[in-house]
């Protein structure tokens, strides 16, 4: 294991939490919020000390990470970029324990949004900036961990060739690297775009800048109580939704914005989901009496986003379609969790190709991609099959451990598929009030490994393991 290499790319995760650390003093100097400042400098040092530190040490290195130590980055990413942000959180005046702080932090790094606070209405403005913070740096290093990690050609397992994007040239570490400040890139501008949308819109300054860094990275931290109390009018939602679209898709398909023809035939994968909301929205609200049109498919893009957020009343009888969209989740190369719509779409066209092959064995059929010349391998089908029994392994294994804590079957299974799609508790999908900062230590720490696993999905931990164990 090149650890010395591993330490030198680990230094660039430590600055932008310097620099969030930075606005979140220039935020508190400026609006007279100083109750938590002495933490984000602290932060601010520590993070920078840590990360110049890391970079002299591993500079010398040869600076090439096999599949194995890229993974290994992306874990220690999550453990030290985490006790960065526990810190505000376990030395504020809120008198949280330990456990509490790195909770709320792994689950803003993992976009998962559940919460040990009840109640923020009375919370400290530059906390709730630093919860929205995390939510935001860890959407974008996910983004980088996709090209930096599951890009690669010895296990492509993340199927991200398959992502009908043949722009995606990582090839090299030059073209890696351009990938890299390309997305970063985007992310911030999307960012600003959503910022500046929702502003316009009449929204407060600050729950504007908080939501923008959420959806975008398609987090579950809010601003308020209730998503309610912020979201009112037609245009807000209308806003939301495209917030939550953006986010959903493929975010390389900027590439081909202004190339009509490239947008068609190598985008399939987007079309395809934003059909599949389309189709879905429908169906829901066809069969519903007098639903609001625009909270049916906010819930549809929030639930196949893994977002978790809701806006208005949703019809109880419906929760269970909502949980069934974050398992699918989005497009491969965006901060959606879940199985991906991609592996969804392998799964189903693989199984309806072997039962047509039991009723007809003479009848040809195309395993490719929709309309295009992308044929499924075998291998890449069986790694969405091998995808698809580890994530509902996973579930079975974090229910079973949940329900050791007195929470009822129903609770658990939903707890465990919304911690394994990364998706926020919310009545969107019928939850009865759970307070996380109540349970176990133990069912917390489960909960946190689990967390981690919906990002990195537990094939990979397998992976790692049984290198580390069996290094021939």
């Amino acid at each position: 294991m090149n650890y010395k290499s591993i330490t030198y790319y680990l230094s660039y995760f430590c600055f932008p939490v310097s620099l969030l650390s930075f606005v979140n003093i220039l935020y508190s100097l400026y609006f007279d919020h100083f109750l938590n400042t002495n933490l984000y400098v602290l932060v601010l040092i520590l993070s920078a000390a840590i990360g110049v530190l890391f970079f002299f040490i591993g500079r010398k290195s040869n600076k090439k990470l096999t599949f194995f130590e890229k993974l290994t980055l992306v874990i220690l990413t999550y453990l030290l970029t985490s006790i960065f942000f526990s810190i505000p959180y376990y030395f504020s005046n809120y008198q949280i324990v330990l456990i509490d702080s790195f909770f709320e932090s792994i689950s803003g790094l993992t976009l998962t949004g559940f919460s040990v606070f009840e109640n923020i209405k009375y919370f400290d403005p530059t906390l709730i900036l630093w919860r929205s913070s995390s939510q935001w740096v860890g959407g974008l290093y996910f983004l980088i961990f996709l090209l930096l990690v599951f890009s690669d050609k010895q296990y492509d397992y993340k199927l991200i060739s398959l992502s009908a994007t043949p722009n995606i040239n990582l090839s090299s570490e030059e073209n890696l690297k351009k990938r890299i400040i390309y997305i970063s890139s985007v992310y911030i501008i999307l960012t600003f775009l959503i910022f500046m949308l929702l502003n316009f819109s009449n929204i407060r300054l600050f729950n504007s800048l908080n939501l923008s860094m959420t959806l975008i990275s398609n987090g579950g931290f809010l601003p308020s109580n209730s998503l309610d109390l912020i979201i009112k009018t037609f245009f807000d939602k209308i806003i939301l939704s495209i917030s939550l679209l953006i986010s959903l898709i493929n975010i390389f398909i900027l590439l081909n914005i202004f190339n009509f023809k490239k947008l068609i035939n190598e985008n399939q994968e987007d079309f395809l989901i934003i059909s599949l909301t389309l189709l879905i929205t429908l169906i829901l609200i066809t069969t519903l009496n007098n639903p609001d049109n625009l909270n049916i498919l906010i819930g549809v893009l929030s639930s196949l986003s893994n977002s978790g957020i809701s806006v208005g009343n949703i019809p109880e009888n419906i929760n269970l379609y909502f949980l069934f969209l974050t398992i699918i989740g989005g497009s491969i190369i965006s901060n959606s969790s879940g199985i991906k719509f991609l592996r969804f779409y392998i799964l189903i066209k693989s199984s309806v190709f072997e039962i047509t092959k039991l009723v007809r064995p003479n009848h040809i059929m195309s395993q490719s991609f929709l309309y295009s010349k992308k044929v499924f391998s075998s291998q890449q089908i069986n790694n969405s099959f091998l995808i698809f029994i580890s994530f509902f392994i996973s579930i079975l294994i974090l229910s079973s451990l949940l329900i050791t804590d007195n929470i009822n079957f129903e609770d658990s299974f939903k707890i465990s598929v919304l911690t394994l799609t990364n998706t926020s508790y919310s009545n969107l999908f019928g939850s009865t009030e759970i307070y996380f900062s109540n349970l176990l230590t133990s069912s917390k720490l489960s909960i946190l490994f689990f967390m981690i696993i919906g990002k990195i999905e537990l094939i990979s931990l397998f992976l790692l393991i049984k290198n580390l164990i069996f290094k021939n």
